[in-house]
């Protein structure tokens, strides 16, 4: 190889060096994780008449390159590129991935790991990587896996994603609308589904968009037949819906529920049998109970004469009560003991074919969303928190939509579901709880719970603040990668961390119709030319609009 500098700049010959003949360029300097390479143009230009060679990709940004140390041999990842000062030769910024052995000079590559152990020496020769060492670098290690899609430099090889890792230290989905992403999401969950066809998956669905993605594998629950008993709730989960939003009145409000709701758990048969009975203990009492209670708090002499707070938390008791759009959670029906009825079937325990449970929050009042997701969340951690000793059974729970449940502090305020899903980010691992989160804008998302997820698949992101706060959250030897993150087309993702060998941007398999969330946007220009029908629209969405289903 001669570099069309001036004078040339002498290239050290290799004794060993895979499958590739020739190398490109040479090591500048080295530090720590990341490096700068002279690569020469005409090398690089005589590679590309073969688009279908890895080899003929590099030079682009996110392709990779190899440089000989003894028998190991260093794989790095191109950052950025420029010309160099002399016009004529190129200037690459790379990430160190790794390292691979070479047992004898005509043997490939074998063991790609990440880390590197010795480090080359500037001078030091670079290699375009070869077809077999991309074999081996994004090989299907011998451990539980799914196939997602396609490698991004080579289509003929399958990305993989370790299952076990992916949902032991949790993953996090995120991309712009229109990128794909729920798509791409029921994709990993079907083929979750079908690799552990008696697994526990429940999606907290925030737009009825899963459901029909998982008619034949999933159970789907909504507010027709979800039945959520009011009584599962915790104390701080009763505050939020029965309470002021804030200030000096809703510490008084919650004085006197904290008595009134202890009192009114104290009357039921169970609580006899409970030793230390709690406001936070998951028993049956009646709302009527708790409301009589109120009213003779209210009645006492030895009180202050203030009856505002008694009388607007008797108010809304008798208003969750009486209002049918809260029947699937303060239902007089939801009064027995049906906690483990209720747990089996959310958790699909047992499966039954249907490892998946879809809760469709749509229909649930906007203004107590936050807090059915926050009791199903809590209970997924209860559960598994309480079973240890005993069989385990583990539980991933996709959260889609994170941003609005755990916000971050510029956001939302601190509320019970944001409480309960960073604790599980944090804590959940231990108890076998797996937390998958989806989201569009993962710059609202706290920090905190971001950098929980121990793998982080990105699609295209679009505002630059998102892919900042991305970039962040990243390894550093996966900026090569991030960088080309605006450049992502549709269905495609750049996935980092401990769910794959390497970082690795993949294409996504294509899923059938029938199998695809109802997440598609309406085409404008057809529906637009579609006349006639709109009195027969107008009276059937005015009926269901004022029926509520």
């Amino acid at each position: 190889m001669t570099f069309h500098t001036h004078p040339p700049l002498p290239v050290p010959e290799t004794a060993a060096s895979h499958d590739v003949a020739a190398p490109i360029g040479v090591l500048l300097d080295i530090a720590g994780a990341s490096s700068r390479l002279l690569l020469d143009l005409p090398s690089l230009q005589a590679l590309t008449t073969d688009p279908d060679d890895p080899a003929g990709q590099v030079g682009q940004v996110g392709s990779l390159v190899t440089m000989q140390v003894g028998r190991m041999w260093i794989v790095a990842a191109i950052r950025s590129i420029r010309l160099a000062d002399d016009g004529i030769n190129l200037v690459a910024d790379v990430d160190l991935m790794g390292e691979a052995y070479q047992p004898e000079p005509s043997q490939g590559l074998r063991g790609f790991r990440r880390g590197v152990t010795r480090y080359p020496l500037p001078g030091s020769p670079v290699y375009p990587v070869s077809r077999d060492a991309l074999r081996q670098i994004y090989a299907k290690q011998d451990r539980p896996h799914i196939t997602v899609g396609r490698v991004h430099m080579a289509p003929d090889m399958r990305a993989a994603l370790y299952v076990d890792a992916l949902l032991g230290k949790h993953f996090a989905l995120v991309g712009s609308t229109g990128t794909g992403k729920s798509t791409s999401a029921a994709l990993i969950l079907h083929r979750i589904c079908e690799a552990s066809p008696h697994g526990h998956i429940v999606v907290i669905d925030p737009h009825g968009e899963y459901g029909a993605a998982f008619v034949d594998t999933g159970e789907l629950l909504d507010v027709t037949n979800l039945q959520l008993p009011y009584w599962l709730l915790n104390f701080q989960e009763h505050c939020d819906i029965l309470l002021s939003p804030g200030g000096a009145a809703r510490q008084v409000e919650a004085d006197i529920l904290a008595r009134c709701l202890l009192a009114a758990k104290g009357k039921s048969r169970m609580a006899q049998d409970v030793a230390r009975l709690t406001v936070d203990t998951p028993i049956p009492y009646l709302l009527t109970d708790l409301s009589n209670i109120v009213q003779s708090e209210m009645a006492r002499l030895d009180r202050a004469n203030d009856n505002t707070p008694f009388l607007r938390l008797k108010a809304r008791i008798e208003e969750l009560r009486s209002d049918p759009r809260y029947s699937f959670m303060f239902s007089g029906m939801l009064v027995a003991d049906t906690m483990a009825a209720f747990i089996k079937r959310v958790f699909r325990l047992p499966a039954e074919g249907k490892p998946i449970s879809i809760i469709d929050v749509s229909g649930v009042p906007s203004e107590i969303t936050s807090v059915v997701v926050a009791v199903l969340s809590r209970l997924v951690f209860d559960f598994a928190l309480w079973s240890r000793g005993g069989t385990s059974r583990p539980v991933l729970l996709v959260c889609e939509e994170a941003h609005r449940y755990v916000p971050n502090e510029r956001s939302g305020a601190n509320s019970s579901a944001a409480n309960i899903l960073g604790r599980i980010a944090k804590e959940g691992r231990k108890y076998g709880v797996s937390l998958g989160l989806i989201t569009q804008r993962p710059s609202d998302l706290a920090e905190g719970v971001l950098s929980q997820c121990g793998t982080i698949l990105t699609m295209r992101l679009n505002n630059e603040r998102d892919q900042a706060f991305v970039r962040a959250a990243m390894p550093e030897d996966a900026r090569g990668f991030l960088d080309s993150i605006p450049a992502l087309r549709n269905r495609e993702c750049i996935i980092v961390g401990e769910g794959v060998t390497t970082p690795i941007r993949v294409a996504f398999d294509p899923l059938e119709p029938e199998r695809c969330p109802a997440s598609g946007s309406p085409s404008f220009t057809s529906l637009w030319q579609e006349p006639g029908g709109a009195d027969a629209l107008v009276e059937q969405t005015i009926r269901r609009w004022r029926l509520g289903r």
